[in-house]
């Protein structure tokens, strides 16, 4: 299959040559934020691919920014520094009024500000978003929001904020996914008035953290779309993400092929290559075709994204099927470098620690199942 964005990855791994391993493990130890290298992806555009040219970005379609993020990976990086832009800035791109896209994208194209949180996941409700606490209530032309959220990451290095929060109390709703709303935050007009940012350390560097509202004003005409119907928007681009980070587990997995069949090769022990022993060979084959498979996946999810299908199963599946092919690389990476796995120096134990979070975020595997038995399958609801 010819890939129509070749070109894009060819740039992208250029500039991924200017920040090698070294200044990944460098940041890793350090549980520091790839600024020059954020800085950089935005400099050349990519950041801004998915937003149309007339605000100011390239205007391509979800192919690319999977091409992009994926040869990211490719490389030995990690993108989770700013993937998020490429999908939360859907949500107002899509439901937006043209006074806020006006406001707004074009500044994000250009990097001057930056849409890197998304405030939806809260302590006490985890995966049931409609169980959210954080309120927002309409006080004249603004809103006033008490809450919390956790695991919002990029928050410290983020300019908005897409906020999900409730405006109608969730006994007073028919459906318990109605009455919640979509707001634009302004983080830096927020901090100091109500806002706190407090980070959580993680295995792997995330830059993740807890979000404390404390009557946090925001203007009524930050509101994105109707009042009540935010779970419907913020819904609406979870296929986007899925398929987002699924091409990222794609680009992990290969780069973890890529260096344990390189030190099957090259690593000789009782005389002879690691590779030649089947004990070795197999489990990296097995991991190659398992990444071959949810790769396809990917392109049929992209595919039917792009001619304007719902391919809620297909995002779903491929996010799952990637995030285990890129984990069982990982595993086959650490048992073919033994020791050496577990050296710093050899990059292997940070992206084994990296990689192992798509399988619980930014969707569990379980949610996937549930969601694949019900829609797909058409069992019962399980929760």
């Amino acid at each position: 299959m010819i890939d129509m964005h070749q070109e894009i990855r060819d740039a992208v791994t250029r500039l991924c040559a200017d920040f090698p391993n070294e200044y990944w493990r460098k940041l890793d130890a350090e549980r520091a934020y790839p600024r020059d290298f954020v800085d950089a992806l935005t400099a050349q555009g990519y950041l801004a691919a998915l937003i149309p040219e007339e605000y100011g970005g390239i205007g391509l379609g979800l192919s690319a920014g999977v091409a992009i993020l994926e040869e990211i990976h490719r490389a030995g990086g990690n993108a989770a520094a700013c993937h998020a832009q490429m999908y939360t800035m859907g949500t107002l791109l899509r439901h937006g009024n043209d006074a806020q896209k006006a406001r707004y994208l074009p500044g994000i194209a250009e990097g001057s500000l930056r849409l890197q949180a998304f405030g939806v996941t809260e302590p006490g409700s985890g995966t049931n978003t409609p169980a959210i606490k954080t309120f927002a209530r309409r006080d004249g032309d603004r809103y006033i929001v008490n809450g919390q959220k956790i695991w919002t990451s990029r928050a410290e290095h983020s300019d908005l904020m897409i906020l999900l929060a409730r405006t109608t109390p969730l006994p007073e709703v028919t459906r318990k996914t109605d009455g919640l709303s979509v707001f634009i935050l302004d983080m830096n007009a927020a901090r100091g008035k109500g806002l706190r940012i407090s980070p959580i350390r993680t295995m792997m560097n995330h830059a993740t953290c807890e979000v404390f509202f404390d009557d946090v004003e925001i203007p009524a005409e930050n509101l994105i779309g109707e009042e009540g119907r935010g779970f419907r928007y913020i819904m609406s681009g979870m296929n986007a993400e899925r398929i987002l980070i699924a091409a990222e587990c794609i680009g992990d997995a290969k780069w973890l092929i890529g260096k344990a069949s390189a030190y099957a090769t090259e690593r000789e022990v009782f005389g002879r290559p690691i590779g030649q022993n089947q004990g070795i060979a197999f489990p990296i084959a097995q991991a190659y075709a398992r990444m071959r498979a949810a790769e396809l996946m990917v392109q049929d999810a992209v595919r039917r994204y792009e001619v304007g299908e719902n391919p809620g199963a297909e995002a779903n599946m491929a996010k799952m099927l990637a995030a285990e092919a890129s984990w069982e690389a990982a595993e086959a990476a650490v048992q073919t470098f033994g020791g050496f796995g577990f050296a710093e120096e050899y990059d292997i134990e940070r992206k084994f620690r990296e990689t192992r979070l798509y399988q619980v975020a930014p969707i569990s595997t379980n949610l996937i199942l549930s969601y694949i038995a019900e829609h797909v399958l058409g069992m019962p609801r399980s929760y």
